[in-house]
Order: structure tokens, then C-alpha cells, then sequence
């Protein structure tokens, strides 16, 4: 009910058909939630804001984030281009394709995150490359944001079976980049909140910063396998399903 309504409210601001606008964004909603849980960018973003310049860092880190996003769905909708969906407004075979083999991908991958999660989750070990983040420079954060975002194993295939979606949807160019704008918000929000939380709390916030810090480094493996393959039989089933229509 709330994605009806929420899809039924942007149709109405954007000026699209209700059913128009629900083709294109009746998987991207999901995806994009996906895409906003992700533990290791929200860790990334809170060790970045406890740098010595860590309002500037944390607008740095956001502004590659969406970047990175945006440019791959960007990169995506001009590969689909308008020619999508076929006479029948059906999305293209090409599109079933990818999401079947993105959702391989992904359930596989989830498969073996599971297998290799730690036993004991206060054994849990970040990155050694974030014990660094508090040296890095703003050209090295944003470009860091970039690489967690359009390079990251979860996120980066899933924004591009969301752009997929949207470019087989058929809708004119300037209606896509919309929908594309709203799938890189919603996916946003996961990585603004921390940002947010310090923005409005100042020092206060480092208390609470750090304990979202410590929840997600010790649960990250196995949130990312569980997402990693709800998601991906998702994109199995949608794909099985434009293939077969």
C-alpha cells in the first residue's frame, strides 16, 4: 500500500500517468531501498565525519555517493536508450537477460558471503583500507564515495537492473532521468542519515554515530549476503517474467 501511494504522489508531481510511472518504478523501489542499506558506505561515512574536517568530508563522501550513482544509471539509460520496450510496451528480451544473470550473480555471491561469515560476530573485522579514511584527502573520499557506490559488488548491480527497468519502461528521455533522480535519493538515504545525525548534533553525535558504527561493522557480512540473495532471486523472478511475457 505505501509504494502504491508513494508511486500514485510522484506520478502527480511529475505529471506522469499513474500506470506509466508504475511500470517504471515498481522494481526500482525496491532496489533502491537495497542499495541504501549498505553497511560498509554508512561505516565508511561515519569514520569520515569523525576526520578533522568531517563536515566537509561528509558533504564530499554524500556528493561522490550520488555521483557515482547517478553516473551509472546515467551510463545505463543511454545503453537502453527509449527502445526498451517493444511495440507491445512489453520491456525488451535483453532486459530479462540481464536481470537474470545479475540475479545469478548476486545469489551465488550471497552463497558464499553466508558461508564465509564470522562464526562469532564480535570476531568481526573491518577493512584494513578504512583504518586509512582518516588520512585521506577530499579528491581521495569523493573518489572513494565513487568507488563504494558505482563499484560496489551489491550496489552496482543493482542500480543497473534499476536503470534497466527504467529505460524498458518506454518513457520519454526526460521522464527516465526522473525516475533515475528518484531511484538515487531513496538509495541515498541510508548514507545521509549518519551525515544528518552529525549535522544536527554536532560532537553529541559521536556517541550514537559510534554505536551505528560498531552494529554494522559487526553484522555487515551477513546483512550483505541476506540482501545479496533476497535480491537476487528477485531479479531472477522479474527476469523470468520479461522473458516469458
Amino acid at each position: 500500500m505505501v509504494s502504491v501511494a508513494l508511486t500514485a504522489a510522484i506520478s502527480a508531481v511529475l505529471g506522469m500517468p499513474e500506470a506509466r510511472m508504475g511500470n517504471a518504478l515498481g522494481d526500482v523501489l525496491g532496489l533502491a531501498a537495497a542499495v541504501a542499506v549498505s553497511p560498509l558506505p554508512i561505516v565508511a561515512i561515519i569514520i569520515v565525519l569523525a576526520t578533522p574536517q568531517g563536515r566537509l568530508n561528509g558533504w564530499v563522501f554524500a556528493i561522490g555517493w550520488v555521483v557515482g550513482l547517478s553516473a551509472l544509471g546515467a551510463v545505463m539509460l543511454l545503453i537502453g536508450g527509449k527502445g526498451g520496450a517493444d511495440s507491445h510496451g512489453q520491456p525488451a528480451d535483453w532486459v530479462g537477460v540481464l536481470k537474470l544473470v545479475l540475479g545469478v550473480a548476486l545469489a551465488l555471491f550471497a552463497v558464499r558471503l553466508w558461508r564465509r561469515r564470522p562464526t562469532d560476530v564480535t570476531q568481526a573485522q573491518l577493512p584494513q583500507w578504512m583504518a586509512a579514511i582518516d588520512r585521506f584527502s577530499p579528491v581521495k573520499i569523493f573518489l572513494l564515495a565513487l568507488l563504494l557506490s558505482a563499484g560496489n559488488l551489491k550496489n552496482a548491480p543493482l542500480t543497473i537492473a534499476a536503470a534497466a527497468s527504467i529505460s524498458a519502461s518506454g518513457l520519454p528521455v526526460g521522464q527516465q532521468t526522473a525516475a533515475l533522480a528518484i531511484f538515487v535519493v531513496i538509495a541515498s538515504l541510508g548514507l545521509l542519515a549518519p551525515l544528518g545525525v552529525f549535522l544536527v548534533m554536532g560532537d553529541r553525535a559521536k556517541s550514537v554515530l559510534g554505536n551505528w558504527k560498531e552494529w554494522a561493522a559487526r553484522h555487515n557480512v551477513a546483512i550483505m549476503a541476506v540482501l545479496f540473495f533476497v535480491f537476487g532471486l528477485k531479479l531472477l523472478g522479474s527476469g523470468i517474467d520479461v522473458l516469458s511475457s
